[in-house]
């Protein structure tokens, strides 16, 4: 995602499709966990489901227990992985994507802008001065798992330009919500936990600038960061993007020396009889081998493989398990009851509308003023289309609406009308980009 939609390199959409097959096709798990976690909540075996989020699970340590609820070990440990791939992902675009430069990124950060603040407003608006004030935070992220899922149904007639918008649009969102969650949802901090913290990041900064390679050392300097920060009040997930912001993402060598390293190694080990177990007895043949692998690692962008390995395992099994253990709330009285509440309201108008409206205005302010362009084979109609989709908030709404509200019945109105949102962008989304294309075709 480096270049402009219509020159980007085969390589480049190639990465592009497997990064969007993954969010598109997790969206499908994602989906089917939430709709499991409503229905255990609301069936005869709703006190199994509440049994299964308070079960606790730990270690002991010296004789005292040291344990966390299975749904804390679900929001504050697993949310963690996935907040550290976020990181990767904003650090790629910041770095060498969508929004490394001022050209390619005004777009989607000025409409990210408009659709982070306007859905903040009209939340504040409709619940000022009461119980949920709080909760303006709530609104204000996009799914993008979900909204890419949706994006995926329309097939090949969705410009790679628009995919390649809301991705952008996306994750400038998310880098916008971390930022909310490290600033207003902080209740205390401790300031020695914090420094403790701060120490082992700045020890990780130290031995990845030293080469070190040994994967224990960054695993347990890592897992001492999220226990720090844990304890510091910052929430833990906060960690996982301050250590994606210390995996390098451009290659350690330069391309030429790569090059130079692996053809003289295979000319090498061409020149000599090469087998399977050849290079045990040949000390010669084994330094060449290690010499080219050491080239290939040097070459491989440490952020580039560890968001290959780790995106799976968060579309396919973070997510998903979040979905499952805070998509279950229980609908006193209806849905449509449910949605009375001015929480329930605030979220989704300012999801649906809000979204719309600030997304689409800030672009065209943007497009207004010449300060962006828009991406090759997109319309105005479908960066609108596009923002509909942005209005499904779910994983990070529902995870900003934990941290926002105390009280249990707050964070259940919050669920409901982020749920009702969500359905609502999605669908909506679906049928305007479909008739938009559609027309253009």
């Amino acid at each position: 995602m480096a270049h402009a939609a219509g020159t980007e390199p085969a390589a480049g959409r190639g990465a592009f499709a497997r990064f969007f097959g993954w969010e598109a096709s997790g969206s499908v798990l994602l989906l089917a966990a939430t709709v499991a976690a409503l229905a255990w909540a609301n069936s005869p075996w709703a006190g199994s489901y509440h049994d299964m989020l308070h079960a606790e699970a730990g270690v002991v340590w010296h004789g005292v227990p040291h344990a966390l609820s299975l749904h804390h070990w679900v929001n504050d440990g697993l949310m963690a992985l996935f907040f550290f791939v976020v990181g990767l992902e904003i650090k790629r675009e910041l770095v060498v994507g969508q929004l490394s430069t001022f050209r390619t990124a005004i777009l989607p950060v000025a409409a990210a802008a408009g659709g982070l603040v306007l859905p903040a407003l009209i939340y504040a608006a409709i619940n000022a001065g009461g119980p949920g004030a709080r909760g303006w935070g709530v609104p204000v992220a996009t799914d993008i798992a979900f909204a890419l899922g949706v994006l995926a149904l329309l097939g090949s007639r969705v410009p790679l330009g628009l995919k390649v918008f809301l991705t952008a649009l996306a994750i400038a969102d998310d880098l916008g919500a971390v930022a909310v969650i490290s600033l207003f949802y902080t209740e205390r901090i401790d300031l020695l936990a914090l420094a403790a913290a701060a120490g082992q990041l700045g020890l990780l900064f130290l031995v990845g600038r030293l080469g070190v390679r040994r994967v224990g050392v960054y695993a347990i300097l890592a897992t001492g960061v999220w226990v720090a920060t844990l304890a510091s009040g910052v929430h833990a997930t906060v960690a996982g993007v301050l250590l994606a912001m210390l995996v390098p993402v451009r290659a350690r060598i330069e391309p030429g020396r790569f090059l130079d390293a692996v053809r003289g190694g295979l000319a090498e080990l061409e020149r000599a009889p090469l087998s399977r177990d050849s290079m045990v007895s040949d000390k010669a043949q084994l330094a060449t081998i290690e010499e080219v692998h050491g080239a290939t690692l040097r070459f491989l962008p440490a952020g580039a493989v560890l968001e290959a390995y780790l995106h799976p395992v968060t579309a396919y099994l973070v997510l998903p398990a979040f979905a499952l253990f805070n998509a279950g709330v229980k609908l006193e009285g209806g849905m449509a009851a449910a949605l009375g509440s001015p929480v329930s309201l605030g979220i989704l108008a300012g999801l649906f509308l809000g979204k719309q409206a600030g997304i689409t205005g800030a672009a065209w302010l943007a497009l207004r003023l010449k300060a962006a362009e828009l991406p090759e084979g997109v319309t105005m109609a479908q960066l609108w289309g596009a923002s509909v989709l942005a209005g499904i908030g779910f994983t990070m709404s529902i995870f900003v609406a934990g941290l926002a509200f105390p009280d249990e019945s707050l964070v259940a109105s919050a669920k409901i009308g982020i749920l009702a949102a969500s359905a609502l962008a999605g669908v909506a989304g679906y049928v305007v980009l479909r008739l938009i294309l559609r027309r253009k075709a």
